[in-house]
């Protein structure tokens, strides 16, 4: 028999105070979504509902003894407080028509980088589409809360998150307009712990190898708009296959290797930096030193990398990188603190010189006269020579392959050399950036494998900049 529930009357002439917890729906029960609706309080006389939420953690990372989180992802939708609602809320009805609410992330201050949230500003979407930013956002050091407030439109779903979000499904369907593309091939380099496809995009005739790989840390949601842009222009998918001359020139210097997603998994997980292990996919690129020893699973104090068990992705992306060998490669990422877009380079390498210091000069100066979001000044201060960590992604390519190798971030942030505080750096911005790279690729292909002091023949603009972080 199907159940029979009491029926609830409401007053037509109900206040907004008078919403109960009842009236408030928090879900992060989709793909990447995550946030813990902790409580609902109503709060006094101004109708204003508090709701308190905290960021769920990523799993225990072996490496790096943490459980991180930062990023968040949720829908929030208020509804009526009167059952059916009133069939209009016009002005002239005594029904309440808005409900001021408050956001607080209560966890905030224990995320991996707390000290990022001052100036970060929630992003919002009433369609999953067009997105803006909460301008009121906040965060007390105190108390370690983030927040904001919002004014909902009752019944309106409206969508949070740390940035906008690139799901599994719009994942699929960019792979899927490559398999359409006839100057690609798409191919799976293996699966991930969940079964998932390492999708890679093989396009161009040249003779120099050309890695781009976007979003080892799956929070870092920019990171895949910045793939959807360099494989749009590189396939002419917004222009019926129609290129630029650029672009047919890039295609006949390089053969390029495009893994849009590194961490599929964490993606849909919605976890900040590891995958369905927990690992941190960034420092499995080469054995490393575990402290104490016993923490180690076959009592040394070595941590073997990248294994199938714990880091299949980066295992099978090296092998393909072993079998093509690399000349330039770029690893894409987002940051939580500085507000800027930057090239964190190869300075604490081994092989770091006047060679890949030239190359990795004239690659940023190229890619910032192209376009104006990219800058040299402003990134993370270098390591000394020789005392940067191999296991990370872009020193190991570097250094395995002597090549131009470079790791990419895009803020979280509004971009301050470009700012724009309605919607902060944003998913479009990050595909414009990442069709400009394939600028900076061109300028330096020439000079990639060549010998001698090439680096005279670079202008003055060119020259390397050492990158301060404030």
């Amino acid at each position: 028999p199907i159940p029979v529930f009491p029926r609830v009357l409401v007053s037509q002439n109900m206040s907004p105070s008078a919403i109960t917890s009842d009236h408030v729906f928090i879900s992060d029960a989709f793909d990447g979504g995550n946030i813990e609706h902790v409580e609902t309080i109503l709060s006094g006389d101004d109708g204003t509902i508090i709701i308190n939420l905290k960021i769920k953690p990523d799993p225990y990372t072996e490496l790096e003894k943490k459980h991180h989180f930062q990023y968040f992802s949720f829908r929030s939708l208020i509804s009526h407080p009167q059952f059916p609602p009133p069939s209009s809320l016009t002005s002239s009805s005594s029904s309440p028509k808005k409900q001021s609410t408050k956001y607080v992330i209560i966890n905030a201050g224990d995320a991996s980088y707390a000290n990022a949230w001052p100036n970060t500003t929630t992003c919002f979407s009433r369609n999953n589409d067009s997105w803006r930013r909460v301008l009121n956002t906040q965060y007390d050091a105190s108390t370690g809360h983030l927040f904001w407030t919002f004014e909902h439109s009752f019944g309106e779903s409206v969508h949070f998150s740390y940035f906008p979000p690139y799901s599994y499904q719009d994942h699929l369907e960019l792979v899927a307009k490559c398999c359409d593309s006839p100057s690609a091939k798409v191919t799976s380099l293996g699966k991930t712990l969940d079964g998932r496809e390492m999708d890679c995009v093989i396009t161009g005739t040249g003779d120099k190898t050309a890695w781009v790989i976007h979003r080892q840390h799956p929070g870092e949601n920019m990171a895949e708009y910045f793939a959807e842009g360099l494989l749009s222009r590189l396939l002419g998918l917004r222009t019926n296959n129609s290129l630029d001359g650029l672009t047919h020139k890039a295609l006949s210097q390089y053969t390029f290797y495009i893994v849009p997603n590194m961490n599929p998994d964490g993606s849909v997980r919605g976890h900040l930096r590891t995958n369905a292990a927990g690992t941190n996919l960034n420092r499995e690129w080469h054995p490393s030193q575990i402290t104490p020893v016993a923490d180690a699973d076959d009592g040394s104090n070595t941590y073997d990398a990248p294994t199938l068990k714990r880091s299949p992705e980066v295992y099978h992306v090296l092998n393909a990188m072993d079998k093509t060998g690399v000349d330039v490669f770029i690893d894409v990422h987002g940051d939580e603190a500085l507000p800027y877009n930057f090239v964190s380079g190869m300075e604490g390498c081994p092989n770091w010189g006047p060679r890949l210091r030239s190359l990795q000069g004239a690659f940023v100066a190229s890619y910032a006269r192209a376009n104006g979001d990219m800058q040299a000044v402003f990134g993370y201060e270098p390591d000394e020579p020789g005392k940067g960590k191999l296991n990370i992604c872009s020193n190991q390519i570097a250094a395995r392959f002597d090549c131009l190798g470079v790791t990419l971030e895009m803020p979280f942030k509004d971009c301050a050399s470009n700012p724009d505080p309605e919607r902060g750096w944003s998913g479009d911005r990050a595909k414009m950036l990442g069709a400009s790279s394939l600028d900076a690729m061109v300028y330096v292909a020439p000079y990639l494998r060549a010998t001698g002091d090439f680096w005279t023949e670079f202008k003055e603009e060119d020259a390397y900049i050492c990158p301060k972080d404030n």
